[in-house]
C-alpha cells in the first residue's frame, strides 16, 4: 500500500498522547496516527487486515496452542507442548507481509531444548514434512518454499487472494494438521511411519478447501 509524507500541525498534548501509546503498541508515531486516521474514515490498513487474519486464527485454533501475547501487529507466536519425556515446547510463528505478493507470510517452528537427540528428531520429522508437502503442492501446481536448519523450520504461506477471514481459517487449519502430525511423531518416532497414511489423508482433505 502506496506511503506519502505529509506535514502535520498538531498540538503538543497529542503527540505526546499519541507517543505513548505508540510505545505501548510497539509502533511508531506515523503508523499509529496513520491507523487512527483510517479507522475514523473506514479505510482498511494492514494493520486492520492482519489484525482479522490474527482474530479468526484466535478464534479457530485447536486448544491445544497456547495464544502468546506480542506488540508486533504482523507476528503472532503459539506454543504447546509435547508428549516427549520433559514435555519440551515447540513455537509456531506467523509473521504475515504488510503488503502480500506470492506470499501472505512466514512461519517459523521452532523447538526449545538443548538435546541434540531431540533437534535430531525434530530435524528428521520436518525433513519428511518438506517432503510430503512438495509433492502434493506440486500436484496442484505450487511450491515448498522451505528451509531447514538445526531445530528450526521455515515455511512461506502462499497468498491464495483470500480473504482475512478465510486466511485465518486456512492458516489455523494448517498449524492444526501440522501439531498434529508433530505430536503423533515424538510420542512414538518408531511407530510413526504407521500413522503417516492418515495425516496425509487429512493434509489433502485440508488442501481441498484452501492452500497457504
Amino acid at each position: 500500500m502506496k506511503k506519502s509524507v505529509y506535514s502535520l500541525v498538531l498540538m503538543d498534548d497529542v503527540i505526546k498522547a499519541v507517543d505513548e501509546q505508540a510505545y505501548l503498541l510497539g509502533t511508531s508515531r506515523s503508523n499509529l496516527i496513520n491507523q487512527i486516521l483510517a479507522q475514523h474514515l473506514s479505510c482498511v490498513t494492514p494493520e486492520m487486515r492482519m489484525r482479522e487474519i490474527f482474530d479468526s486464527v484466535t478464534e479457530l485454533i485447536s486448544s491445544a496452542f497456547q495464544v502468546q501475547q506480542q506488540r508486533s501487529a504482523s507476528l503472532m507466536t503459539l506454543r504447546t507442548a509435547l508428549d516427549y519425556k520433559y514435555r519440551p515446547t515447540i513455537n509456531y510463528k506467523v509473521e504475515l507481509e504488510r503488503a502480500p505478493d506470492e506470499y501472505l507470510g512466514t512461519l517459523r517452528v521452532m523447538i526449545r531444548t538443548r538435546s541434540a537427540a531431540l533437534i535430531r528428531l525434530f530435524d528428521s520429522f520436518f525433513t519428511g514434512w518438506t517432503a510430503m508437502e512438495t509433492k502434493y503442492l506440486a500436484e496442484k501446481g505450487g511450491s515448498c518454499a522451505c528451509e531447514l536448519s538445526e531445530g528450526s523450520f521455515t515455511r512461506r504461506l502462499i497468498n491464495s487472494g483470500l480473504d482475512p477471514e478465510t486466511a485465518g481459517k486456512a492458516i489455523s487449519e494448517y498449524l492444526t494438521v501440522l501439531n498434529r502430525a508433530v505430536q503423533v511423531y515424538f510420542s512414538a518416532p518408531s511407530e510413526f511411519a504407521a500413522a503417516l497414511p492418515g495425516i496425509e489423508r487429512q493434509y489433502r482433505e485440508m488442501m481441498k478447501t484452501s492452500t497457504v
